[in-house]
């Protein structure tokens, strides 16, 4: 994404230099420490519970079903790409801190009420159905309250949430599983089951094929939460604070029934499996593909005024709205322009994607103080990359659709840069220059249009 722009210089001298633990470097070791030691910690935890070879077996079993789900997550990111980092971040905090906090966690907290109770299978059920539903979803609810907060401009709406909480709840369930099949694998070694009758084949059969999406599905609740809290302005505290406690509790809740129903025995499983799981994983899939088109149809929706100001062409909204068109000009540009020129034109989508959804937020006065100054720098940023994505993104509206003329006029004017009057009141700007348009009137970004 774009840079921030510097600092202002505050009247009267030079810029205070921040505190060392404010720097970005000082944060980013921080965090990468504190992932990297969670992991050595977790890899010596899971390997003294299952030996080596159940480490190694657990190890290749796990990973199977991880580059589908992380494919199928970042293909929901596909109409504006989240930066890869966040990703990194995501799936290295749900397998290595969550998962710790995790076993540690629920360890303790089930040695102690097995101690209280006297009841060491009373407090197994116990610590499987209530305790590590609400630890495990707060372990991993904290890697999207952490993107929510430090990469705000990255999370902007319910996809957004959804990828963040899916693929960190993708890592916990690696670890997870590198546990349960290493530990697996140990038992059939001690009976000498092997083949399908072993132990390690069921709960790979269980874990793995049928119920790879148990964990995401869960925090996905979470995400959705967020979601909503990143579509609300500051003055709404109610809305960004309930949606992710509510979303947090409805995870664990759900969390608890799945885990609770290994206790019904084989046919109560398969039931909740089969009436619950399945249901409740189509309908939020469902909602994924439909946010994830109803995002596209704002970007066909609110860049026109852009077209309007001069700092799109015609064909630009469409081919920008499509995934199709979008996959035909990077194509285009690759063919003729090598690989820089395809991501260029990736860049140039990404870019004009959010800015589209910053106009949509700054019409439905959810626009934040910054609406200008960010404004300015998307539209910078697409200027910067015509030359490479306005002939492939002219070649893919050509090549997928009928071409259509596009008014000028309907599109009410929002902003400083996507407004009327373009050109300071001219047809055209000055020849190699970005069209720094004026407005009729001025607008105040947080002010909800009628």
């Amino acid at each position: 994404m774009a840079t921030s722009p510097p600092h202002p210089t505050p009247p009267g001298g030079a810029p205070r230099h921040a505190h060392w633990w404010q720097r970005p470097w000082v944060r980013y070791g921080a965090l990468i420490t504190l992932l990297a030691l969670s992991g050595l910690v977790i890899l010596a935890l899971v390997r003294e519970q299952t030996g080596t070879r159940g480490f190694l077996v657990g190890l290749g079993l796990a990973v199977l079903p991880v580059p589908l789900l992380v494919a199928a997550f970042r293909w929901l990111d596909r109409v504006e790409p989240g930066p890869w980092r966040n990703l990194l971040f995501s799936f290295a905090w749900g397998a290595c801190a969550a998962a710790l906090m995790a076993i540690v966690a629920n360890s303790f907290a089930t040695r102690w009420i097995a101690t209280a109770t006297a009841d060491p299978t009373g407090a197994d059920t116990l610590g499987s159905t209530v305790i590590a539903p609400v630890v495990e979803e707060s372990a991993k609810a904290a890697a999207v309250l952490l993107v929510f907060l430090f990469r705000r401009r990255d999370f902007t709406g319910i996809i957004d949430g959804v990828v963040i909480a899916g693929v960190t709840a993708t890592g916990f369930a690696f670890t997870e599983n590198i546990l349960y099949l290493g530990t697996a694998f140990g038992t059939d070694q001690l009976t000498g089951d092997s083949g399908i009758a072993s132990v390690t084949a069921a709960t790979f059969f269980v874990r793995v094929v049928m119920s790879p999406f148990a964990h995401p599905l869960f925090t996905v609740l979470t995400g959705i939460g967020f979601g909503i809290a990143a579509l609300s302005t500051d003055r709404q505290r109610a809305r960004r604070v309930l949606p992710p406690l509510g979303g947090l509790l409805l995870a664990m809740g759900v969390h608890a029934l799945w885990n609770g129903s290994s206790a019904l025995g084989q046919y109560g499983f398969l039931a909740v499996y089969a009436a619950f799981m399945v249901p409740a994983f189509g309908l939020l899939t469902w909602l994924a593909v439909w946010t994830r088109q109803r995002e596209l149809r704002t970007v066909r929706a609110e860049l026109p005024a852009y077209v309007a100001a001069g700092w799109l062409n015609a064909a630009e909204p469409f081919a920008l709205g499509s995934m199709r068109a979008r996959r035909v000009a990077r194509r285009y540009a690759r063919r003729h322009g090598g690989r820089a020129a395809a991501r260029s034109v990736a860049a140039y989508e990404a870019y004009a994607t959010s800015l589209a959804f910053l106009r949509h937020r700054g019409r439905l006065g959810r626009a934040g103080t910054d609406f200008i100054t960010r404004e300015r720098e998307l539209l910078l940023e697409l200027w910067h990359r015509r030359s490479a994505a306005r002939p492939a993104l002219e070649h893919a509206a050509r090549a997928t659709a009928p071409r259509v003329p596009v008014a000028a006029a309907p599109w009410a004017g929002y902003g400083w840069y996507g407004a009327y009057g373009g050109y300071g009141g001219y047809g055209h700007p000055p020849h190699g220059q970005p069209p720094y348009g004026y407005p009729y009137t001025t607008h105040d970004p947080n002010a909800r249009r009628s």
